[in-house]
């Protein structure tokens, strides 16, 4: 990544009273790019249902429907964000706007689960460009550490909202329309970002950037892409030699890549930011939260829908609790952060969802939706909390000419944990799900059906006598909610061990009052990892 950010124009960065008046219209464009991509990776989870008896995807094909689009977001984000740096954060924003808005028609109208993983694949690619784009661009329009620390909440409220709206209207379509519909409102959100972004974003790049190293860029895909695909086969079936290998070639990758940064002039990643103890902090509380919470996010619409038999449109509603406890703490996570201090909202917002997460080691069929309302607006909260202030410790740990790549890093940590969390606590889920035990009577075929997905027992369900029907179906659910238990009680320990964990490395952590707060804490990143006080100047 490249190691300077300039604004176009003389002055690579203006001062506070000199900032754009236009920045809050430039920031309701930025938070839009937000919108579309939490919003499609929400609707995927309510649809998968129907996605699943339409394209009969095995369990191993839903999964990496599930996700592939992490995995390449992922792989992508730390190449994309060296992409804006040299034709303009702008211009690769409205560019992969419309490309993400072209390859959702791909995706609504696949016709296969091969067309299908192909289709998320290259929306990940397009979402790769937007993400990086939207922190970086936050960090130079809001000098003021106040009112970026508020821009930061309303981005990550944001995300919430995408989390809320994405369910409430995709159930809205599933109930009047084929499943690909959810894809398509994808596209007025597009369209609306690109018409207003090309008149209020202004653009930033960096002035004298080096060339774009392509060996890194295939190194961080391939690395990525490898370990998250050993953890995901090797949690469902086991370490192959085929795992294995995939294993050791992403590490090798990733060994290559980083070696490959410290050496390069230009490079795409600044390793160098991870000599901050306060970013390194931030950057791994962001990918274990995730982590811990992505796999149960994305099989809890199958819960809702196939185990409780909710219409589509019911399980949105039912999610809603989490996106609100997110947006309202987001908005005010900055002034808290201030008042107390960064650990303690950070760790106290994951020892929350922690302790959510281990309510559900209870769950049943037949659960009621009080304790379930609790634990999604709990985890909502404690996430809010989380993510917006490690947010903001990320922008406010470097200088501003490096807000590129800390938000590249962000991001990565963030789309690395979505894919690690889908594949392993996903997994646990697949896993022990396909080891129920059939009733007798089955036939085989429909046997075999029913053990791939939980929608795949559904369909097989309608197509046997009644009684038998019905059994094949609750051993189906019980087995499925067996899986969600465990995944839910492996998640609770991921996200106490990271509020632990984030404790300690957050310690002496704060957030900015002023603009020279500000600037001498990000040149406080400069320095060791030690002590986190300025070090010498950058070679």
């Amino acid at each position: 990544m490249s190691s300077r950010i300039a604004t176009t124009g003389p002055g690579a960065h203006p001062s506070p009273e000199t900032s754009r008046p236009g920045r809050w219209l430039a920031l309701a464009v930025l938070v839009l790019a937000v919108l579309l991509v939490a919003v499609d990776a929400t609707v995927l989870g309510l649809a998968t249902p129907f996605l699943s008896e339409d394209l009969r995807p095995s369990g191993t094909q839903l999964l990496w429907i599930g996700d592939v689009y992490s995995f390449v977001i992922a792989g992508l984000l730390v190449s994309m964000g060296s992409l804006g740096d040299r034709i303009g954060r702008k211009k690769l924003l409205l560019i992969g706007s419309v490309a993400f808005g072209a390859i959702s028609v791909l995706n609504a109208y696949a016709t296969s689960p091969e067309m299908m993983i192909v289709a998320r694949a290259l929306l990940g690619v397009a979402g790769a460009t937007l993400m990086p784009a939207t922190l970086a661009l936050i960090r130079n329009l809001f000098h003021d550490p106040r009112e970026r620390s508020l821009a930061v909440g309303i981005w990550g409220a944001t995300a919430s909202a995408g989390a809320a709206v994405g369910p409430v209207v995709g159930g809205f379509l599933l109930e009047h329309f084929w499943w690909g519909s959810v894809f398509l409102i994808n596209l007025p959100v597009m369209l609306v970002l690109v018409l207003v972004g090309m008149r209020l974003l202004p653009e930033s790049r960096d002035p004298s950037p080096g060339p774009w190293d392509l060996p890194s860029v295939g190194l961080s895909l391939v690395g990525i892409i490898g370990v998250v695909y050993t953890v995901k086969e090797a949690a469902a079936h086991g370490l192959g030699w085929d795992v294995a290998a995939a294993g050791v070639l992403g590490a090798l990758a990733l060994t290559w890549f980083v070696r490959r940064q410290l050496t390069l002039p230009s490079p795409l990643l600044n390793m160098r930011l991870f000599h901050h103890r306060g970013f390194s902090g931030a950057v791994l509380a962001d990918l274990l939260t995730i982590l811990g919470l992505s796999g149960l996010v994305f099989f809890l619409s199958q819960f809702l829908q196939l185990v409780q038999d909710r219409e589509p449109l019911e399980a949105g509603l039912a999610e809603l609790p989490a996106a609100v406890g997110a947006v309202s703490a987001g908005l005010v996570a900055g002034l808290v952060a201030r008042r107390f201090s960064v650990r303690v909202v950070v760790s106290g917002g994951l020892a929350a969802v922690g302790l959510a997460l281990a309510a559900l080691a209870w769950l049943e069929s037949d659960t009621g939706y009080p304790l379930l309302g609790a634990v999604l607006l709990v985890v909502g909260v404690g996430a809010g909390f989380s993510f917006t202030v490690t947010a903001d410790v990320i922008l406010s740990s470097v200088p501003g000419e490096q807000a590129g790549a800390a938000s590249a890093v962000s991001e990565t940590a963030y789309e690395l944990g979505a894919a690690l969390g889908i594949a392993l606590l996903g997994s646990i889920v697949t896993g022990v799900y396909r080891d129920f035990a059939t009733p007798s009577g089955v036939p085989d075929k429909a046997a075999s059906e029913a053990h791939e997905s939980l929608g795949g027992a559904v369909e097989a369900s309608h197509g046997l006598a009644p009684g038998q029907g019905e059994a094949l179906l609750t051993s189906a659910q019980e087995a499925f909610v067996d899986g969600l238990r465990i995944a839910a009680s492996v998640g609770a320990a991921v996200l106490l061990a990271t509020a632990v964990a984030a404790w300690f490395l957050l310690r002496g952590q704060r957030l900015a009052d002023t603009a020279a707060e500000a600037v001498a804490l990000a040149e406080a990143g400069r320095g060791t990892p030690r002590d986190g006080k300025a070090g010498p100047p950058r070679p």
